[in-house]
């Protein structure tokens, strides 16, 4: 059953982080692919391009974890436990790889349009929407 997230883990979210995300490889070997992500509500949306090996162990198997670090101090972060649903429209997932570059280079938005002009939109992509079931913080 997904939770609300505290103030407190959605504000640590909403900074700019990065995301580890862990899956389950189809022999039950774990995988883990370091990755950006966006928050909605009380959800974690991540992209990928098609045929990466976490998004295709996703299709096949929802049960996600994930760690996400704070990229200055490394000994504050916060793990998660949780589903993940596809989604496969591709102006949507489209959308979302544009909202992820555009916030990860906004130092850099020349840097962002050229990622999703010469990169992105050349590629078919996916999100997933990351309901989470369990949290944990080391945020002290």
């Amino acid at each position: 059953m997904p939770i609300p997230l505290s103030d407190r883990l959605r504000d640590f979210l909403s900074a700019k982080h990065f995301l580890t995300i862990a899956t389950v490889d189809p022999d039950g070997s774990p995988r883990q692919a370091v990755i950006w992500y966006l928050v909605d509500g009380d959800d974690i949306i991540v992209n990928s391009a098609v045929g990466r090996r976490w998004p295709a162990n996703l299709l096949r198997d929802g049960r996600v974890s994930a760690a996400i670090t704070d990229h200055a101090d490394g000994y504050r972060w916060i793990g998660v436990t949780g589903t993940a649903e596809a989604i496969t429209d591709q102006p949507t997932a489209q959308a979302h790889i544009a909202a992820m570059a555009r916030y990860y280079h906004d130092d850099e938005p020349d840097e962002a349009e050229a990622l999703i002009a010469t990169r992105f939109e050349r590629q078919e992509r996916i999100s997933f929407r990351i309901r989470i079931d369990a949290a944990h913080d080391h945020l002290d």
